[in-house]
């Protein structure tokens, strides 16, 4: 198979690179990724100024922008010929539940998704070392066939591996509300300018059966389908119950 990967944690990260090692003796694998780290930038892309790409290997190239801009890059031709599969990560740091809205790790699955690719995010749930990718890095390796045929139009599949040395058992699952608990940090600069620093506590969610939190509490795999299309028929419906006020 020839397989893009990329991350949102920078192309010197040791999961990309763990990754990329189980990968290598079976595939074709190409590396398009941030050259230093973009944690947070959700799905945004680089408009009015050029994308910037630096080739660091004979099938890798480092990009200044974001996780997005190098999917759509790569995709649009910087990687010769198809490219049967994507795979973000492995993250350093759960992408779980509404995390994925902020997650550049995510974004990089969704954007190959739109542009008609089977794509994958993975993430480990570890905040700190040691960090356990061998595990996470073979089960991708022995599972990409299965991802690609299950692969439908409209998703991406976001995966979360328990930090754990051994083995552990899949689950699909749903993602879950995650709980922030964040706090503003305020600085006041002598020239007068305000530096705010965003901190708090790790997050937590909602405790539902079926989520990707609980799975990952429990020590399994999680694998959760994320639709692309943010339709939400439910609510559409209750906006077409009312009636809206004219101006005058």
């Amino acid at each position: 198979m020839r397989i893009l990967l990329t991350n949102d944690d920078g192309i010197s990260n040791p999961g990309l690179r763990r990754l990329q090692e189980a990968l290598v003796p079976e595939h074709e694998v190409w590396i398009v990724a941030p050259d230093s780290n973009r944690s947070g930038s959700s799905h945004s892309i680089t408009l009015g100024t050029p994308s910037r790409f630096r080739q660091t290997g004979a099938r890798e190239h480092t990009c200044w922008g974001t996780p997005a801009d190098c999917v759509l890059v790569a995709l649009m031709g910087l990687v010769p010929g198809p490219v049967d599969l994507v795979l973000s990560g492995i993250n350093l740091g759960p992408n779980l539940g509404t995390d994925i809205l902020y997650s550049g790790t995510a974004a990089a699955a969704r954007q190959a998704a739109f542009m008609g690719r089977p794509a994958v995010a993975c993430s480990l749930a570890a905040y700190a070392p040691p960090y356990h990718l061998d595990f996470p890095a073979r089960f991708l390796a022995r599972n990409l066939e299965l991802f690609a045929s299950l692969w439908a139009e409209d998703h991406f599949l976001n995966i979360n591996f328990p930090n754990l040395a051994g083995a552990a058992r899949p689950e699909v699952t749903f993602p879950a509300r995650r709980v922030y608990k964040d706090t503003l940090v305020r600085f006041n600069a002598p020239n007068g300018e305000l530096y705010c620093f965003l901190g708090g506590q790790q997050p937590e969610a909602r405790e539902e059966p079926g989520t990707d939190y609980r799975a990952i509490q429990q020590g399994a795999i999680s694998l959760s389908p994320i639709l692309i299309h943010p339709a939400n028929h439910e609510i559409e419906d209750r906006y077409r119950q009312v009636s809206f006020a004219a101006p005058p």
